[in-house]
């Protein structure tokens, strides 16, 4: 049985100049750190990390901050990055376990790729043109695993505050999902909507058996586990800037003709002129389109997959692509549509671990074990520990 390697390298931040302090008690803060790259709460922080700092000086010019970082650290960091460090124990232990196991995979079972581009099918001729993109861990070359929400979501000791996480680490310490004793590639995101989606919908067409398009319900009662406007177990989920969006489990966003065109003309590096339609072609059994048609007066494209759709459809990215559109019309435009309304539900790409819904599940006495159990269906949790004498937690 292969065993945990110790430690990971994180790319935190890659900027012409690094502005770094060193603190007394031996940890490091970086300054100006961007979080949210390209999404709505993008923004900069200040963070303070623990560990070896490693610069690296690329080609172009830029610099690149990584950190060299053990791996329960990390994790206590994730966890309370990623959701609030109060939120329950046994939520906090399903998402140490999650965290754990994906970098593992990560790091263990798939090779880095020899240049950082997205994977990209891009087809033209008689038909209508193509474009089907998508982005995974892979495309990181100079270190492991990065540090925003391309990966997960690292903020060093920044926000690691609350003993519960660290708790949580450490009694689940070495502990990994696995299916037929593989690790597995645990995603997860903020909402579902109600219903998780497949692997294939987002990134690889390929059949990823545990993570299922199944309902998420509560096994006892049948319930929705995301639809909950409860302030209390959100703030579990939701850190500080995360609790600016409110309307995540059902949403609209409503753009007006000269919005849209030149929203999708500038994303898109095409002119689309006025447009007439946004077709969708397929959906994933969440509903989550991963194929969309812009349908404009002088030229339509197809694109996909899921992520693709959200940041064509918004400045920064739509909360999902499981919507439906309406339009309405106005005099003024005839036979062109005057707006265009997107009626969505959940906010991610819903593969996995729903974050709310586990939330709800913790707070209503589930086990870290049943939440796992619920989410990912068929899988083991395995002990690959390997102990390490660096842990820094007090």
């Amino acid at each position: 049985m292969n065993k945990l390697p110790t430690t990971l390298s994180v790319g935190i931040m890659t900027a012409p100049q690094i502005d770094v302090s060193y603190n007394a008690d031996g940890t490091f803060t970086l300054h100006g750190v961007t979080i949210g790259k390209d999404y709505h709460w993008e923004r900069q922080e200040d963070q303070t990390f623990m560990g070896e700092l490693k610069i690296i000086r690329e080609t172009d010019g830029q610099m690149t901050a990584v950190n060299i970082i053990s791996i329960e650290d990390y994790l206590v960091s994730v966890i309370s990055s990623e959701m609030s460090p109060n939120a329950s124990l046994e939520f906090l232990k399903a998402a140490a376990v999650i965290s754990r196991s994906w970098v593992m995979g990560k790091i263990t079972d798939r090779p880095k790729a020899t240049a950082p581009s997205p994977h990209k099918r891009k087809t033209q001729g008689d038909e209508v043109s193509r474009l089907i993109t998508w982005q995974d861990h892979e495309d990181h070359t100079l270190y492991d695993v990065c540090a925003d929400d391309h990966c997960q979501r690292y903020q060093g000791v920044t926000k690691a505050t609350n003993p519960n996480a660290k708790r949580a680490v450490e009694e689940t310490r070495g502990e990994v999902l696995t299916y037929h004793g593989e690790v597995c590639d645990c995603r997860f995101s903020k909402c579902c909507g109600g219903r998780m989606e497949e692997f294939s919908t987002c990134w690889q067409d390929k059949e990823v058996p545990y993570l299922q398009a199944l309902e998420d319900r509560d096994p006892k009662d049948g319930t929705i586990l995301c639809d909950t406007s409860d302030p209390a177990i959100l703030s579990q989920v939701l850190n500080d800037y995360d609790q600016e969006t409110a309307d995540f489990y059902r949403w609209t966003v409503t753009y007006t003709q000269e919005q849209l065109s030149d929203l999708l003309s500038r994303k898109l590096d095409h002119n689309f002129g006025q447009i007439l339609e946004l077709r969708p072609l397929k959906r994933g059994k969440s509903g989550r389109i991963y194929e969309l048609q812009i349908i404009g007066t002088k030229v339509s494209l197809i694109i996909g997959k899921e992520l693709t759709i959200r940041s064509a459809l918004s400045e920064s990215h739509l909360y999902s692509s499981a919507f439906e559109v309406e339009v309405s019309y106005s005099p003024a435009l005839k036979d062109i549509p005057a707006t265009f309304t997107l009626k969505g539900k959940g906010w991610g790409h819903g593969v996995g671990l729903c974050q709310i819904g586990a939330a709800v599940m913790g707070a209503k006495g589930y086990t870290y074990r049943e939440i796992l159990a619920h989410y990912y269906p068929d899988t083991v949790i395995e002990n690959r520990e390997q102990i390490t004498d660096n842990r820094k937690y007090d």
